[in-house]
Protein backbone atom coordinates (compact mmCIF):
# COMPACT_ATOMS: atom_id res chain seq x y z
CA UNK A 1 0.00 0.00 0.00
CA UNK A 2 1.09 3.59 -1.09
CA UNK A 3 -0.14 6.57 0.74
CA UNK A 4 0.41 8.95 -1.84
CA UNK A 5 1.28 12.68 -0.99
CA UNK A 6 0.26 14.40 -3.98
CA UNK A 7 2.06 13.91 -7.34
CA UNK A 8 5.18 15.21 -6.71
CA UNK A 9 5.66 13.37 -3.58
CA UNK A 10 4.47 10.16 -5.45
CA UNK A 11 7.18 10.67 -7.89
CA UNK A 12 9.68 10.37 -5.69
CA UNK A 13 9.47 7.17 -4.97
CA UNK A 14 10.76 4.87 -7.18
CA UNK A 15 10.42 1.73 -5.19
CA UNK A 16 8.05 1.25 -2.60
CA UNK A 17 6.04 -1.15 -0.62
CA UNK A 18 6.47 -4.92 -2.22
CA UNK A 19 10.37 -4.98 -2.30
CA UNK A 20 12.64 -5.55 0.27
CA UNK A 21 13.43 -1.80 0.83
CA UNK A 22 12.27 1.59 -0.51
CA UNK A 23 13.85 3.44 -2.88
CA UNK A 24 14.12 7.26 -3.34
CA UNK A 25 14.83 9.92 -5.70
CA UNK A 26 16.52 12.59 -3.73
CA UNK A 27 16.91 16.03 -3.07
CA UNK A 28 20.32 17.83 -2.16
CA UNK A 29 19.37 18.09 1.68
CA UNK A 30 17.44 14.98 3.89
CA UNK A 31 15.54 15.96 6.88
CA UNK A 32 15.04 12.89 9.17
CA UNK A 33 12.97 12.41 12.00
CA UNK A 34 12.21 9.15 14.02
CA UNK A 35 9.45 9.11 16.89
CA UNK A 36 7.54 6.87 18.66
CA UNK A 37 4.66 6.11 20.25
CA UNK A 38 3.88 3.18 23.14
CA UNK A 39 0.94 2.27 24.41
CA UNK A 40 0.31 3.36 28.46
CA UNK A 41 2.93 5.73 27.91
CA UNK A 42 1.70 7.83 25.00
CA UNK A 43 -2.07 6.65 24.20
CA UNK A 44 -5.09 4.19 25.59
CA UNK A 45 -6.92 2.31 23.68
CA UNK A 46 -10.51 2.05 23.88
CA UNK A 47 -12.63 3.30 26.88
CA UNK A 48 -13.41 6.56 25.14
CA UNK A 49 -9.39 7.49 25.04
CA UNK A 50 -8.58 6.78 21.40
CA UNK A 51 -9.30 4.25 18.46
CA UNK A 52 -6.44 2.70 16.31
CA UNK A 53 -7.33 5.52 14.03
CA UNK A 54 -6.72 8.14 15.92
CA UNK A 55 -2.98 6.43 17.29
CA UNK A 56 -2.38 6.11 13.67
CA UNK A 57 -2.89 9.48 12.76
CA UNK A 58 -1.25 10.92 16.17
CA UNK A 59 1.85 8.67 15.15
CA UNK A 60 2.54 10.29 12.00
CA UNK A 61 1.78 13.92 13.00
CA UNK A 62 4.27 13.95 15.92
CA UNK A 63 6.81 12.87 13.50
CA UNK A 64 5.95 15.28 10.90
CA UNK A 65 5.89 18.45 13.54
CA UNK A 66 9.52 17.66 13.85
CA UNK A 67 10.30 18.23 10.06
CA UNK A 68 7.39 21.47 10.18
CA UNK A 69 10.04 22.82 13.13
CA UNK A 70 13.29 22.37 10.45
CA UNK A 71 10.75 24.29 8.00
CA UNK A 72 11.68 20.91 5.63
CA UNK A 73 9.03 19.85 2.70
CA UNK A 74 7.47 16.60 3.68
CA UNK A 75 8.74 13.92 2.23
CA UNK A 76 8.72 9.79 3.00
CA UNK A 77 7.02 8.17 6.23
CA UNK A 78 8.09 4.63 7.10
CA UNK A 79 5.80 3.18 9.88
CA UNK A 80 7.14 0.40 12.30
CA UNK A 81 4.60 -1.52 13.74
CA UNK A 82 4.36 -3.37 17.20
CA UNK A 83 1.36 -5.16 17.71
CA UNK A 84 0.19 -7.13 21.13
CA UNK A 85 -1.48 -10.62 20.76
CA UNK A 86 -5.26 -10.00 19.98
CA UNK A 87 -4.58 -7.18 17.94
CA UNK A 88 -6.76 -7.83 14.89
CA UNK A 89 -4.99 -7.51 11.13
CA UNK A 90 -8.44 -4.98 10.48
CA UNK A 91 -7.59 -2.43 13.71
CA UNK A 92 -3.48 -2.52 11.96
CA UNK A 93 -4.47 -1.72 8.78
CA UNK A 94 -7.15 0.70 10.17
CA UNK A 95 -4.09 2.25 11.70
CA UNK A 96 -2.19 2.27 8.71
CA UNK A 97 -4.82 3.84 6.59
CA UNK A 98 -5.51 6.80 8.92
CA UNK A 99 -1.37 7.34 9.05
CA UNK A 100 -1.40 7.19 5.39
CA UNK A 101 -4.30 9.62 4.78
CA UNK A 102 -2.74 12.74 7.18
CA UNK A 103 0.66 12.04 4.98
CA UNK A 104 -1.57 12.30 1.69
CA UNK A 105 -3.24 16.05 3.10
CA UNK A 106 0.09 17.19 4.07
CA UNK A 107 2.36 15.78 0.81
CA UNK A 108 4.13 12.84 2.24
CA UNK A 109 4.12 9.52 1.38
CA UNK A 110 4.21 5.88 3.24
CA UNK A 111 6.83 4.55 1.75
CA UNK A 112 7.47 1.35 3.56
CA UNK A 113 7.95 -0.22 7.22
CA UNK A 114 7.98 -2.79 9.57
CA UNK A 115 5.32 -5.17 11.32
CA UNK A 116 6.53 -7.25 14.45
CA UNK A 117 4.59 -8.63 17.99
CA UNK A 118 5.07 -6.77 20.96
CA UNK A 119 3.63 -7.03 24.52
CA UNK A 120 2.05 -3.54 23.91
CA UNK A 121 1.02 -1.06 21.04
CA UNK A 122 4.02 0.50 19.60
CA UNK A 123 4.08 2.63 16.31
CA UNK A 124 7.57 4.05 15.20
CA UNK A 125 7.29 6.32 12.62
CA UNK A 126 10.61 7.46 10.35
CA UNK A 127 9.60 10.83 8.61
CA UNK A 128 12.36 12.09 5.53
CA UNK A 129 11.96 15.61 4.76
CA UNK A 130 13.87 17.52 2.12
CA UNK A 131 15.33 21.08 1.08
CA UNK A 132 16.99 22.55 -1.69
CA UNK A 133 20.35 23.96 0.50
CA UNK A 134 20.83 23.56 4.30
CA UNK A 135 19.92 27.61 4.03
CA UNK A 136 16.47 27.33 4.37
CA UNK A 137 15.96 25.05 7.05
CA UNK A 138 15.72 26.46 11.05
CA UNK A 139 17.23 24.90 14.04
CA UNK A 140 17.19 25.81 17.53
CA UNK A 141 20.15 27.77 18.15
CA UNK A 142 19.59 30.75 16.31
CA UNK A 143 17.38 33.21 19.11
CA UNK A 144 18.95 36.68 19.33
CA UNK A 145 18.61 39.00 22.17
CA UNK A 146 16.00 41.54 21.45
CA UNK A 147 13.90 38.87 18.92
CA UNK A 148 10.21 38.77 19.29
CA UNK A 149 8.83 35.34 20.41
CA UNK A 150 5.39 34.20 18.49
CA UNK A 151 3.89 30.93 18.42
CA UNK A 152 0.66 29.32 15.84
CA UNK A 153 -2.69 28.81 16.73
CA UNK A 154 -4.18 27.71 19.96
CA UNK A 155 -2.38 25.99 22.89
CA UNK A 156 -3.38 23.86 25.88
CA UNK A 157 -5.98 21.13 24.27
CA UNK A 158 -3.70 18.12 24.55
CA UNK A 159 -3.54 19.63 28.82
CA UNK A 160 -7.17 19.55 28.76
CA UNK A 161 -8.16 16.43 26.64
CA UNK A 162 -5.92 15.04 29.21
CA UNK A 163 -8.21 16.01 32.17
CA UNK A 164 -11.22 15.52 30.50
CA UNK A 165 -10.30 11.90 29.93
CA UNK A 166 -8.49 10.87 33.02
CA UNK A 167 -11.34 11.91 34.97
CA UNK A 168 -9.83 15.12 36.37
CA UNK A 169 -12.16 17.33 34.75
CA UNK A 170 -16.20 16.45 33.63
CA UNK A 171 -17.24 15.65 30.12
CA UNK A 172 -19.60 19.12 28.91
CA UNK A 173 -20.56 21.06 26.31
CA UNK A 174 -17.24 22.77 26.51
CA UNK A 175 -15.17 19.37 25.91
CA UNK A 176 -15.45 18.58 22.32
CA UNK A 177 -13.07 21.09 20.58
CA UNK A 178 -10.20 20.05 22.77
CA UNK A 179 -10.95 16.57 22.87
CA UNK A 180 -11.35 16.52 19.16
CA UNK A 181 -8.00 18.67 18.37
CA UNK A 182 -5.81 16.05 20.50
CA UNK A 183 -7.18 12.93 19.26
CA UNK A 184 -6.25 14.16 15.51
CA UNK A 185 -3.44 17.19 15.97
CA UNK A 186 -2.49 19.06 12.56
CA UNK A 187 1.60 19.28 11.79
CA UNK A 188 1.85 22.75 10.64
CA UNK A 189 4.46 21.92 7.70
CA UNK A 190 3.17 24.62 5.19
CA UNK A 191 3.87 27.23 8.19
CA UNK A 192 6.77 25.78 9.09
CA UNK A 193 8.16 26.57 5.44
CA UNK A 194 6.95 29.81 5.73
CA UNK A 195 8.10 30.80 8.61
CA UNK A 196 11.56 29.74 7.77
CA UNK A 197 11.09 31.39 4.13
CA UNK A 198 10.65 34.68 6.46
CA UNK A 199 13.22 34.63 8.36
CA UNK A 200 12.57 33.37 11.21
CA UNK A 201 15.98 32.93 13.39
CA UNK A 202 15.15 29.77 16.29
CA UNK A 203 11.91 27.25 15.63
CA UNK A 204 10.91 24.33 17.63
CA UNK A 205 7.56 22.72 17.56
CA UNK A 206 5.22 22.82 20.67
CA UNK A 207 5.19 18.64 21.33
CA UNK A 208 6.03 18.90 24.96
CA UNK A 209 4.54 21.98 25.92
CA UNK A 210 5.56 25.23 25.26
CA UNK A 211 7.50 26.17 28.81
CA UNK A 212 9.55 23.39 27.84
CA UNK A 213 10.13 23.72 24.05
CA UNK A 214 11.15 27.38 24.79
CA UNK A 215 13.31 26.70 26.75
CA UNK A 216 15.27 24.48 24.51
CA UNK A 217 15.27 27.32 22.43
CA UNK A 218 16.55 29.46 25.04
CA UNK A 219 19.13 26.99 25.88
CA UNK A 220 20.51 26.21 22.38
CA UNK A 221 20.81 30.51 22.38
CA UNK A 222 22.43 31.02 25.28
CA UNK A 223 19.75 33.64 25.81
CA UNK A 224 16.55 33.62 27.77
CA UNK A 225 12.77 33.51 26.32
CA UNK A 226 10.96 35.50 28.42
CA UNK A 227 6.66 34.68 28.03
CA UNK A 228 3.77 36.38 29.23
CA UNK A 229 1.35 34.52 30.39
CA UNK A 230 -1.37 36.18 29.84
CA UNK A 231 -0.64 36.64 25.67
CA UNK A 232 -0.90 32.79 25.54
CA UNK A 233 -3.86 31.82 22.94
CA UNK A 234 -5.79 29.21 24.40
CA UNK A 235 -8.04 26.07 22.39
CA UNK A 236 -11.20 26.23 23.15
CA UNK A 237 -12.91 24.53 26.30
CA UNK A 238 -9.43 25.22 27.99
CA UNK A 239 -10.27 28.17 30.34
CA UNK A 240 -13.43 25.93 31.05
CA UNK A 241 -11.49 22.91 32.44
CA UNK A 242 -8.55 24.83 33.60
CA UNK A 243 -11.51 26.64 35.85
CA UNK A 244 -12.73 23.38 36.68
CA UNK A 245 -9.21 22.45 38.05
CA UNK A 246 -8.61 25.30 39.86
CA UNK A 247 -5.85 26.21 37.74
CA UNK A 248 -4.81 28.98 35.88
CA UNK A 249 -5.44 28.61 32.15
CA UNK A 250 -1.81 29.95 30.98
CA UNK A 251 -0.34 26.54 32.94
CA UNK A 252 -2.57 24.46 30.72
CA UNK A 253 -1.16 26.23 28.16
CA UNK A 254 2.46 26.14 29.14
CA UNK A 255 3.03 23.02 30.62
CA UNK A 256 0.64 20.88 28.76
CA UNK A 257 2.15 18.71 25.62
CA UNK A 258 1.41 17.26 22.68
CA UNK A 259 -0.66 20.67 21.04
CA UNK A 260 2.33 20.40 18.03
CA UNK A 261 2.09 24.20 17.34
CA UNK A 262 5.54 25.88 16.67
CA UNK A 263 7.62 28.30 18.61
CA UNK A 264 9.90 30.69 16.99
CA UNK A 265 12.12 33.78 17.34
CA UNK A 266 12.27 36.82 14.72
CA UNK A 267 13.43 39.93 14.92
CA UNK A 268 10.91 42.80 15.14
CA UNK A 269 11.68 44.48 11.77
CA UNK A 270 10.32 40.63 9.97
CA UNK A 271 7.04 40.97 12.43
CA UNK A 272 4.70 42.11 9.85
CA UNK A 273 6.31 39.89 7.24
CA UNK A 274 5.85 36.33 9.13
CA UNK A 275 2.40 37.37 10.29
CA UNK A 276 1.92 37.69 6.54
CA UNK A 277 3.25 34.95 5.23
CA UNK A 278 1.74 32.31 7.85
CA UNK A 279 -2.11 34.50 7.39
CA UNK A 280 -1.44 33.78 3.77
CA UNK A 281 -2.17 30.05 4.51
CA UNK A 282 -5.54 30.61 5.96
CA UNK A 283 -5.62 28.49 8.74
CA UNK A 284 -3.77 29.78 11.41
CA UNK A 285 -2.78 32.88 13.30
CA UNK A 286 0.81 34.46 14.99
CA UNK A 287 0.40 35.00 18.33
CA UNK A 288 3.35 36.96 19.87
CA UNK A 289 3.45 35.65 23.30
CA UNK A 290 7.13 37.21 25.03
CA UNK A 291 10.80 38.74 23.81
CA UNK A 292 14.51 37.44 23.86
CA UNK A 293 16.36 38.88 26.61
CA UNK A 294 19.96 38.47 27.67
CA UNK A 295 20.04 35.92 30.45
CA UNK A 296 20.32 32.67 32.31
CA UNK A 297 19.42 30.37 29.24
CA UNK A 298 16.02 28.86 29.23
CA UNK A 299 13.02 30.09 29.32
CA UNK A 300 10.55 32.27 31.89
CA UNK A 301 7.02 32.72 32.42
CA UNK A 302 5.40 35.98 34.43
CA UNK A 303 1.60 38.06 33.98
CA UNK A 304 -1.28 37.18 35.91
CA UNK A 305 0.26 37.64 39.27
CA UNK A 306 3.02 35.29 38.77
CA UNK A 307 6.45 36.76 38.77
CA UNK A 308 9.16 35.11 37.00
CA UNK A 309 7.84 31.77 37.04
CA UNK A 310 10.34 28.46 35.54
CA UNK A 311 7.90 25.38 34.97
CA UNK A 312 8.66 22.23 33.23
CA UNK A 313 7.16 20.87 30.13
CA UNK A 314 5.15 18.16 29.61
CA UNK A 315 5.73 14.23 30.69
CA UNK A 316 3.53 12.01 28.71
CA UNK A 317 1.50 9.76 31.28
CA UNK A 318 -1.93 8.12 29.61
Amino acid sequence: MRGGGGQDAGARILRGIGDDAAVVRARPICVTSVDAMVEGVHFRLGDGWASAEEVGHRAIAGALSDLAAMGAEPGEVYLVLGLPGGFAEQRALALVRSAAALGARVGASVAGGDVVGAPVLLVSVTAVGWASSADELVGRQGARAGDLVGVTGTLGAGAAALALMSGEAQLGAHSEPALARARCPFPRLAEGRALARAGVHAMVDVSDGLAGDAAQLGRAGGVELCIDAEALPLHAGVAEVAAELDRPAWRLAASGGEDYELCFCASPQDREQVEGAVAALGAVQVSWVGEVRPGAPGARISGEGCEDVRIEGFEHRW
